[in-house]
């Protein structure tokens, strides 16, 4: 049987290697998750899961990236992943193994799949030449916009969603709350609420913390006082001073990486999930998997 093409047969997807692994897929899916897909070129269930996953990956354009890893060539990533037979694919998430499955899916149960962990198809870019300067938006108008809207159809819990972060944007916290709080379970695990969930609990943290000058104070005074340190990121994050924040939290990371059950990890991707600034983030995540990896 001839082995499959060297070159990936579709768009968002790459042949993983052990050396690249971390660069390509650790770190990668810190931003955008990464399904991990082990085969073999002599493997026939392989070549039914292959094309599905690649048609899945075009369709989803962007929305998770398919790593190949082809387990002759890698045998040192299979035996990482514990591979025990293929195809077996794992879905990674945020630096780490979040789910997988083994052997061969149907499409539909493999979209389920994504759907679980909150990868939804996303919308085709639009060509160079139509793509317009997106207009600002005021975050009150669009408060009120989006009232109206809930006003007229209360059961449509995305529109519940979008209200409850248009009003994160207005520092509205109370009210966001109880929307999210009332989505359906489908819209629980969705990425938006996920993110507007962060916020909130920087909000929260920041609500009762000492003064920014206090908690400044504290940590010149003790530099090992991470707790100190969280807050004061909190309160960076919510005086709109995300780099403050990261750096706060990165330096948690160097000093006790398992403070509190791993709290600066979490802090840290946390403060990514609400960071508009993907040149920001993007270099707190190689200075955060520098320190992990």
């Amino acid at each position: 049987m001839p082995a499959l093409p060297d070159a990936p047969p579709a768009r968002h997807v790459f042949n993983a290697t052990t050396a690249g692994f971390e660069t390509d897929v650790l770190q990668k899916s810190m931003q955008t998750p990464v399904l991990v897909d082990f085969w073999a070129p002599w493997c026939e269930p392989c070549k039914q899961l292959g094309p599905v996953l690649e048609k899945l990956a075009a369709e989803y354009h962007g929305s998770f990236q398919l790593a190949k890893v082809e387990v002759d060539q890698e045998p040192q990533l299979a035996e990482a992943f514990q591979v025990r037979s293929i195809p077996t694919v794992f879905l990674v998430k945020d630096g780490q193994i979040a789910d997988g499955f083994p052997g061969v899916l149907p499409e539909g149960q493999i979209r389920e799949f994504l759907k679980q962990h909150g990868v939804e198809p996303a919308q085709a870019p639009a060509a160079a030449d139509d793509a317009a300067a997106p207009v600002p938006v005021d975050p009150q108008a669009e408060v009120a916009r989006l009232r109206a809207a809930v006003a007229e159809a209360p059961d449509n819990a995305e529109l519940r969603l979008d209200l409850a972060l248009a009003l994160l944007k207005t520092d509205q916290a109370d009210e966001a709350t109880g929307l999210l709080e009332g989505l359906p379970a489908n819209l629980a695990t969705d990425d938006r609420t996920v993110h507007a969930r962060a916020r909130l609990a920087f909000l929260a943290l920041a609500s009762t913390a000492p003064s920014l000058e206090e908690l400044q104070q504290s940590v010149a005074t003790d530099p090992d006082d991470l707790r100190a340190r969280h807050l004061l990121g909190a309160r960076h994050i919510v005086a709109g001073n995300p780099e403050a924040a990261m750096e706060q939290f990165i330096e948690m990371l160097a000093r006790d990486r398992n403070f509190d059950g791993g709290l600066p990890r979490t802090a840290l991707i946390d403060a990514f999930r609400i960071t508009d600034d993907t040149a920001l983030v993007g270099r707190y995540r190689r200075r955060m998997s520098s320190l992990l990896f």
